[in-house]
């Protein structure tokens, strides 16, 4: 019993999870005999709510925050080594680990429900799947796949590199970083449990009135949306906070890391748009469960107002996923060039111009909804005007890489990726940005393939570039070179294989969340099929690679990449306090090429 202490956390938590959702059916019996309402919907949203803080409590709060305030002692178990990592642990870099496995895993789910996709579009007809377990994949897919792009780098990467890279001994409030990451799992089994409530079959968007009259599912699904909501919430303002007030002395605003720089702007969009679309959801919730009329035409209800809210926060998410993707990406093009940051200061009032312009162009997501005419002109010209400071990170990158002394190793070769990929994603773009083509292309499978080129080729190519790239900062150890080259080459060959060829379809005709389509279109269905089960088969060499490297691969060093940025300054993996001796900091994040610097040697790998 004694080797398993380190899973007490969990177990704890799941008694309390099962008390919770005891208590919550009682509260929901009492509560629809009272009101005269139907029992299921209300049985289920007081059984998540119990049982999601019986699940907080069980799993860390009680011992972390309640014994203290009613005057007891704090219990602490430190599990040691991997154990660590199954617990509600307080250190930035147990959670950023934690993070970033949970959504690797969901990462490789959310692939594996696309290719079940695949496969039902495989014929025209009706396959395996049939139209409501389809609609159910395609949504699962969706939300997943967005839940790891918002939280992947900016909970994962950024949880275990930002204090190292401002000198900071952690983030600061701990207690609540590890909440953040404990609020996830609950999440993730709503979501898996949706099937047997009947599934969901609005998309990860959930527009009433469809999402208030469809089955129990989509009650679960808004219940885990709202939740992950306020798990971002508690992230960004974390990282704002610590960035603010726990920057090592001589760390200026002017020597923060680009990649600091991105983590900031996307915590301001988490922390003040993800309350917009908390209370749209809360706006289903109610009319499912309270009988309320938020959203029915017939009662005075308006259907468009949940579309203004949700894109209103959905299309600044856009910037929190993308955000700490462009960060990471310019620190690596830097180190692997070995030239300073061109146009750092430029960079940073970029990340800030997308910071506010993204509250400004939802309503393109509206073109075709019935908004009103005269709105068209205004939020086409703020779409594109958008591509400026997109643009000059854009032009960042490749000022950088310019006569720069390239190292191609696998994290710059997906930085070039990226930059490849990110070039198709924005200039595809336009087209949906102008009025004209966007009714044109809307809803059609041109929407899909250039949403993944930007998210996917942009955002997701650069979470696995900076997860090779800080890989033996968390380990202390070294890949494989020719695993990580080898699932680089495979990724991008059969991802702009997959997408192109999405493309075609698209202008073709193929509608999007459709399962079935006219003949015609059925080769080239076929052709996406066999791209995405090869694209599929790319990420067995990353999963071999990071499990084996992490367990047995060649000790690192301390900086084996010879990087300037303080995170490098420690040791790999850092002490529990991050640094011996508190930094100090007298120059900026990219010195490369000053005189009288001496490069850093850098290890091979």
């Amino acid at each position: 019993m004694t080797q398993l202490k380190f899973l007490w956390p969990i177990t704890r938590g799941l008694i309390g999870a099962i008390i919770g959702l005891l208590v919550g059916l009682v509260v929901g019996l009492s509560v629809s005999s009272l009101t005269g309402n139907p029992a299921t919907e209300i049985n289920i949203s007081f059984s998540y709510i119990f049982a999601l803080l019986g699940w907080l409590l069980g799993v860390g709060v009680w011992n972390s925050w309640v014994r203290e305030w009613i005057g007891i002692k704090p219990s602490y178990f430190e599990a040691k080594n991997w154990q660590r990592y199954f617990g509600f642990s307080m250190d930035h870099k147990v959670i950023g680990v934690q993070y970033l496995v949970t959504f690797v895993i969901l990462f490789l789910l959310g692939g594996f429900f696309a290719l079940l996709m695949r496969i039902e579009l495989a014929d025209s007809g009706e396959g395996l799947l049939g139209p409501n377990y389809y609609n159910t994949i395609m949504s699962l897919h969706g939300i997943i796949m967005v839940a790891v792009a918002v939280a992947a780098i900016i909970g994962g990467l950024s949880n275990y590199v930002l204090p190292l890279m401002i000198g900071a001994e952690d983030v600061a409030f701990p207690r609540i970083n590890a909440l953040s990451f404990w609020i996830i799992p609950p999440v993730a089994i709503l979501l898996i449990l949706t099937p047997l409530f009947g599934g969901f079959d609005s998309g990860w968007t959930a527009y009433p009135p469809l999402s208030v009259t469809n089955a129990d599912g989509q009650l679960l699904f808004l219940f885990a949306f709202l939740t992950f909501g306020l798990s971002s919430i508690l992230g960004g303002l974390n990282f704002l906070t610590t960035t603010i007030c726990l920057r090592a002395p001589g760390m200026t605003w002017g020597r923060l890391p680009i990649f600091v720089w991105s983590i900031v702007a996307a915590s301001i969009i988490s922390v003040t748009a993800t309350q917009v679309v908390a209370f749209g959801l809360l706006m289903v919730i109610l009319d499912r469960v309270a009988g309320m009329v938020f959203f029915d035409a017939g009662l005075g209800g308006k259907p468009l107002l949940y579309e203004h809210v949700f894109w209103f926060y959905s299309h600044p998410a856009v910037y929190i996923m993308i955000l700490p993707a462009f960060g990471a990406l310019l620190e690596m093009v830097s180190h692997f060039s070995r030239k300073p940051l061109f146009g750092y200061k430029l960079v940073v009032a970029s990340f800030l111009s997308i910071t506010a312009l993204s509250f400004l162009v939802w309503a393109h997501h509206l073109f075709t909804s019935g908004m009103e005419e005269f709105l068209h002109i205004p939020f086409m010209a703020l779409t594109e005007l958008i591509s400026i400071p997109t643009g000059i990170v854009f032009l960042s990158a490749l000022g950088t890489i310019w006569r720069g002394k390239l190292w191609l190793v696998t994290p710059m070769l997906f930085v070039v990726g990226t930059v490849f990929n990110f070039l198709i994603g924005g200039l595809t773009g336009i087209f949906l940005a102008d009025v004209a083509t966007d009714i044109h292309l809307q809803d059609t499978y041109f929407v899909v393939a250039h949403f993944h080129y930007t998210m996917m080729g942009g955002e997701i190519f650069m979470l696995f570039g900076a997860i090779y790239y800080w890989f033996p900062k968390m380990t202390g150890r070294l890949y494989n070179e020719t695993l990580g080259r080898l699932h680089f080459t495979t990724m991008f060959l059969t991802y702009n294989a997959l997408f192109i060829t999405m493309f075609i379809v698209g202008t073709d005709g193929m509608n999007r969340r459709v399962w079935t389509y006219p003949e015609n279109l059925e080769n080239g269905n076929i052709l996406i099929g066999i791209f995405a089960l090869l694209l599929g088969l790319s990420f067995i060499p990353f999963v071999y690679n990071m499990v084996v490297s992490w367990a047995k691969g060649a000790v690192s060093g301390n900086n084996p990449w010879g990087a300037t940025t303080l995170e490098w300054a420690t040791d790999s993996p850092p002490p529990e306090e991050n640094f011996t001796h508190q930094p100090k900091v007298d120059e900026g994040p990219y010195t490369y090429g000053q005189p009288g610097r001496k490069e850093t040697q850098a290890t091979s790998i």
